[in-house]
Order: structure tokens, then C-alpha cells, then sequence
């Protein structure tokens, strides 16, 4: 279950880990059974059936230099993009062509702390049950709705017909983000680009409007995650006070 390909063929992945196993197990129907090693077994909630096996056996189902002592063989969670629309959203992610792991996992953390309704995995970006996104989730991808979709200009004009108002971040953006209270307060989808490239010119121009973030030092530009960060707290803090 290592390979992408193989997880998506299966339509299953491994939660290494107590924090991802109890995560999962919070999912109906989600975990199809869970290994731990003798040690290990005392790290899964009680009540759930455990299949014991070595520490050798358990480090060949971990990608961890150091296996916490406990996995679970579980079932995609991805939702349907049409379903997570329908239920109203106002506050979601789109993350198109975000290649790194913990970028990923951090923005559905981030997300997920901040409130949001749900994150979308746009284009070719990094596999949501990839072992290195779901551990820098911390178990967000359980409990927030995530969908996985191969046309983030698709997702944009989706969003849009939703009723969400879709705001790209751009270096050049014609509006602050610090001036963007009137636009956050109402229901938004943030489009976040390439770590390296950022949004190619034609899907930004699908948005409704372009967000700089305000660069007050001599710093190029800010990190995915923490650019997300930002822009999900604003949000966060506008439909607070609206």
C-alpha cells in the first residue's frame, strides 16, 4: 500500500499510528482492521478488535523511521466534490497542484482548526492518503470533508455556481488582504497554488478577485501552509463578525 497507484486501484490506505488510527476509527466503516504490535495494543481505544503481530511485521506496514506500535488497514474518505457543495459551505480550501505532503496536510490541519467546511485536492496534486500528508493532517482528514478532483478549473466554476465566492492568491493581487474584510464575510473559497509556480495565469483568472498578502519585510514570499494560514483566519474571523 505503499504506491499511490496501488492505494487508489484498492481504494484503501494505511493509518500509522495512534493519533491516525483513533482518527480513523472515528469514520464509520472507514477502518477494515487494525495491526498493533503486543505494546502497541494498548494504544487502541477499547472495545476494538486487534490483530497482534510482530514488530517486524507491524515496520513493514510503516513508513515511520520509528513505528508507533500501531496501524490500521482503512477505506478511502474522500467525498464526492458535488456532495460537499450541496451541504452550503463557506468557507473551503482548493489546493491545485500542491505537490508536497506536508503543505497538503498542513492546509487540511489548518482548515480544519479554522473552522472551514471542507478542502479540495486539485489537479495533480499530492495524494491525500499519501503516509506524509496524512501525518501533517494530525487526523484532520478524518473529521474535515476532503475531496480529490483532476480539474481545478472545474472545481473553481463549481464552487462559483455554489454560490461561494472564489479568491485567488496572487503577489499582485488587487486586493489586500488586510482590505478584504466585506469580501471574506460571506461564503469563500480560497484558490491556493504550486508551492514553486504558484496558479498558472489562466485558473487564476477563473477567480472572482485576486488577495495579496500584505509583504511588510524583506521576505520574497510565504510558505503554502503558512499563506493558507493567513487567508483561512481571515475568513475565520470575518464570518465571526458578520
Amino acid at each position: 500500500m505503499s504506491r499511490r497507484s496501488e492505494r487508489s486501484e484498492r481504494r484503501l490506505f494505511l493509518a500509522d499510528g495512534p493519533k491516525a488510527v483513533a482518527g480513523a476509527l472515528g469514520v464509520p466503516g472507514c477502518v477494515v482492521e487494525v495491526f498493533a504490535t503486543p505494546a502497541g495494543a494498548s494504544l487502541v481505544p477499547e472495545g476494538v478488535e486487534v490483530t497482534v503481530v510482530d514488530e517486524r511485521a507491524l515496520a513493514s506496514l510503516s513508513d515511520s523511521v520509528s513505528p508507533a506500535g500501531v496501524v490500521a488497514l482503512c477505506r478511502f474518505v474522500d467525498r464526492p466534490l458535488a456532495h460537499l457543495l450541496d451541504a452550503g459551505p463557506r468557507l473551503v480550501a482548493i489546493c491545485a497542484e500542491v505537490r508536497d505532503p506536508g503543505n497538503a496536510g498542513t492546509v487540511v490541519r489548518t482548515a480544519d482548526a479554522a473552522g472551514a467546511d471542507a478542502v479540495v485536492l486539485a489537479g495533480s496534486s499530492v495524494d491525500l492518503y499519501n503516509p506524509k500528508t496524512l501525518r501533517a493532517a494530525v487526523g484532520s482528514a478524518f473529521h474535515l470533508p476532503v475531496a480529490v478532483e483532476p480539474d481545478p478549473a472545474a472545481v473553481v466554476r463549481a464552487a462559483q455556481q455554489a454560490g461561494l465566492t472564489v479568491l485567488a492568491t496572487a503577489g499582485d493581487g488587487d486586493v489586500s488582504l488586510h482590505d478584504a474584510g466585506d469580501l471574506l464575510a460571506g461564503p469563500t473559497a480560497w484558490l491556493f497554488g504550486n508551492e514553486a509556480r504558484g496558479l498558472p495565469d489562466d485558473l487564476a483568472a477563473l477567480a472572482d478577485h485576486r488577495v495579496r498578502i500584505p509583504i511588510h519585510g524583506r521576505a520574497e514570499s510565504l510558505n503554502l501552509a503558512t499563506a493558507a494560514a493567513l487567508c483561512l483566519y481571515e475568513s475565520a474571523r470575518a464570518h465571526r463578525r458578520s
